[in-house]
């Protein structure tokens, strides 16, 4: 309650901007021990800033520069909104006095090595030590009053490795990462670095964001980002190094996750099988027949009555075992009986009598051919035959011509009938 209470205090103190009304203000102050999470922001690492539902850390790196630095100042001042600067060694050498106003304003300093080396992850890790350390003591050479910055540190290009980890830990430094960047270090457009800003803000609901006040798109773009929130019901929180003066805010381990679990929230895991101690193995027993109700005592009963199916023998199911004979027996097959080759009388009759039918339709066109060729000659012949009748009754008779055969000529009749049957067959 304590908690909640001192909350309550600091964002109503907090939301008091004297001259800006519609200015989004810094709605608490977050104290954090380095030692006691070294690692945080979701983008490399499980842990973050323990967060409420839409606050908002704002990190700017690279600076100071005197021109675009100093803008980015001005736009926070005028929405009274803390944010923590990751200030280069030697930008500080070059620009201490950015340096002081970055502290005046209320800020947190941390370092963000010396140089900004490309691709530290592949470093010698005694230059990677050295980028860290001359980093820091630039930063506190240039607020001039003896304080170092506060011991956060961020890897440029966020290009960690295991040794660069472990180096900090040692050093009681908390690494930085980030929740979500808004791209203003590439070639975009102010605009876009709002939309990427805003739209990945509302996937995370939270975070830490990496900004940076070197550039003039982010100079463009941060006044509308900061309304943006205010608008959507987001919240700044300033963070702050814990020191013995300072306590850490109390929170709970859970809460130092992005979205952490609830007790109220149902957790998709498979259930742990329990462990039984059993005394003494226990034999089961093997079921019979009996128990798996098959009723196979009236299947030869019941088969008739399903069609045609054929009926089976009341026998147990399962298979029988059989004996076969010995592996060099030959088995005798009895000869088939001569008498079995033996075909009837009566049915060799009426084989017979089968095949000697014309029954193929080429037989009965041959035959119909033949009757109608008949028919058409006898019609023919019957036609030429009428204008002779008389001469033939006058006694009249054909002449045999001379030089013929003895044997009797045939009658001019039949050799027109045989010709004129030749004739038909040939024309059909």
């Amino acid at each position: 309650m304590g908690v909640l209470a001192s909350f309550t205090v600091q964002t109503a103190s907090a939301a008091d901007c004297p001259g800006h009304p519609d200015a989004i203000g810094t709605s608490r102050t977050l104290v954090v021990d380095p030692r006691a999470y070294p690692v945080i922001g979701t983008m490399q690492y499980r842990k973050t800033l323990p967060l409420q539902e839409r606050e908002v850390v704002l990190t700017f790196d690279d600076g100071p520069l005197p021109k675009y630095s100093n803008e980015i100042l001005d736009i926070l001042a005028a929405h009274c909104a803390k944010a923590t600067f990751f200030l280069v060694g030697s930008q500080a050498n070059a620009n201490p006095e950015g340096v002081r106003k970055v502290r005046d304003a209320g800020h947190t300093v941390a370092s963000h090595t010396q140089n900004h080396p490309v691709g530290m992850d592949h470093l010698p890790l005694d230059r990677s030590k050295q980028e860290i350390e001359q980093g820091i003591a630039s930063v506190t050479a240039a607020l001039g009053d003896g304080t170092a910055p506060a011991p956060f540190l961020r890897i440029p290009g966020l290009r960690r490795n295991d040794g660069i980890e472990e180096f900090a830990a040692s050093k009681g430094l908390q690494l930085w990462s980030a929740d979500f960047l808004a791209d203003d270090w590439r070639d975009v457009s102010a605009n876009r670095v709002y939309e990427l800003a805003m739209q990945r803000l509302e996937r995370k609901r939270k975070g830490i964001l990496l900004l940076h006040d070197i550039q003039p798109r982010t100079v463009t773009a941060l006044p509308r980002i900061l309304s943006e929130l205010k608008a959507r019901g987001y919240r700044i929180v300033h963070v702050v190094p814990a020191t013995p003066e300072r306590p850490p805010t109390p929170t709970e381990p859970q809460q130092w996750q992005l979205h952490p679990s609830s007790e109220m929230v149902a957790i998709s895991r498979w259930p742990k099988v329990s462990k039984f101690a059993v005394a003494s193995p226990a034999v089961l027993p093997v079921p019979g027949l009996s128990n798996l109700d098959w009723h196979t005592a009236d299947l030869g009963a019941r088969a008739p009555r399903r069609g045609r199916g054929v009926a089976l023998l009341p026998a147990t199911p399962w298979p029988r075992q059989t004996s076969l004979p010995p592996a060099g027996a030959l088995t005798a097959l009895p000869i088939p009986a001569a008498s079995i080759f033996k075909i009837p009388e009566s049915a060799r009759v009426t084989m017979l009598a089968f095949s000697a039918r014309p029954t193929t339709p080429i037989a009965r066109v041959r035959s119909t051919e033949v009757s109608s060729a008949k028919l058409t000659g006898k019609s023919r012949r019957q036609h030429r035959a009428a204008p002779t009748q008389p001469a033939a009754s006058a006694g009249e008779t054909a002449q045999a011509p001379e030089g013929a055969s003895g044997t009797a000529p045939k009658p001019a009749a039949q050799t027109k009938r045989r010709s004129v049957r030749v004739a038909g067959l040939k024309k059909r």
